[in-house]
């Protein structure tokens, strides 16, 4: 896919007042709080363990650092709005102090955690029900003036899964994206990246039409989120587990850059920005 196709497209963010670039593709990388992340791995269980994993983010070459502290995956456990706001806070207080630098972004679908985590010093809100699972969310965001990254997902965390019944599916997710997009703009929110969701509401199958017709949602001339990173539409057709999908992973980013991925939101940062480097490399010549 040749990358002037993209030209079209909004590459800049507007992060506080700093004028945050994308025209080259950049790593997000994944700081969990959660105690039951789908990838054991990547578990953090105190500030301390959380700075130590922002300087590892940082130095292998990620410009964001996506904070969540509520599980996303299939059947993960419920998390009070208070927990999550308790151990989200002082994380993003700490890497703020420590990274000033950074962008944080944060992972979460409350408006009253966005905007303690915004307060406490982040700059992106992530919501992965882009405002389905809390109606006070799109004027939060309008309010607080920060770009805001919305997902395709159907339902919630507990019950996507049995959300899958598409008739046409990326006509729906256009469509889905549409109403959010226009909502959004009408309260005076410009800066949005759009993600399309893989492994949410969706079936493996479906997550592979996704990938293959990715540069449809181009129609919106906004900057596209891929997070592909271990998920299980990998391992359960290569076999093993989150553990062995690295090599997977690697695969199927390189394809999202190809379809013009501006933010790969990645576990492991180092093998994604080798990614990012080699596809540019590529698209140069």
């Amino acid at each position: 896919m040749a990358k002037d196709t993209f030209l079209n497209r909004k590459t800049t963010l507007n992060v506080k007042g700093r004028l945050i670039d994308l025209s080259s593709p950049c790593v997000m990388g994944i700081l969990n709080l959660t105690t039951d992340s789908f990838y054991s791995n990547s578990r953090i269980s105190s500030v301390e363990l959380a700075l130590q994993r922002a300087k590892v983010i940082i130095d292998e070459g990620g410009k964001f650092i996506d904070i969540g502290a509520y599980s996303s995956r299939p059947g993960a456990d419920d998390v009070t709005e208070q927990e999550e706001i308790d151990k989200m806070v002082p994380v993003v207080e700490a890497i703020t102090r420590n990274f000033p630098d950074v962008l944080i972004s944060i992972d979460t679908f409350r408006a009253k955690v966005a905007r303690n985590a915004i307060e406490a010093g982040a700059h992106i809100i992530n919501d992965i029900a882009a405002g389905n699972m809390d109606e006070a969310m799109f004027r939060t965001v309008a309010d607080l003036k920060v770009p805001y990254i919305i997902m395709h997902m159907r339902g919630t965390p507990q019950t996507m899964q049995q959300n899958t019944d598409y008739q046409h599916l990326m006509l729906e997710m256009a469509n889905y994206f549409s109403a959010k997009v226009s909502e959004l703009k009408n309260l005076g929110i410009n800066d949005i990246i759009l993600d399309p969701g893989f492994g949410f509401a969706k079936t493996m199958d479906q997550n592979y039409e996704v990938l293959r017709h990715m540069e449809d949602l181009d129609i919106f001339e906004l900057p596209l989120l891929a997070g592909l990173s271990r998920k299980s539409m990998i391992y359960k057709f290569l076999g093993g587990g989150p553990e062995q999908a690295l090599n997977g992973t690697t695969a199927l980013n390189t394809i999202a850059l190809l379809k013009g991925a501006n933010i790969l939101r990645v576990h492991d940062v180092k093998a994604a920005a080798e990614c990012i480097a080699l596809v540019t490399k590529m698209q140069q010549q």
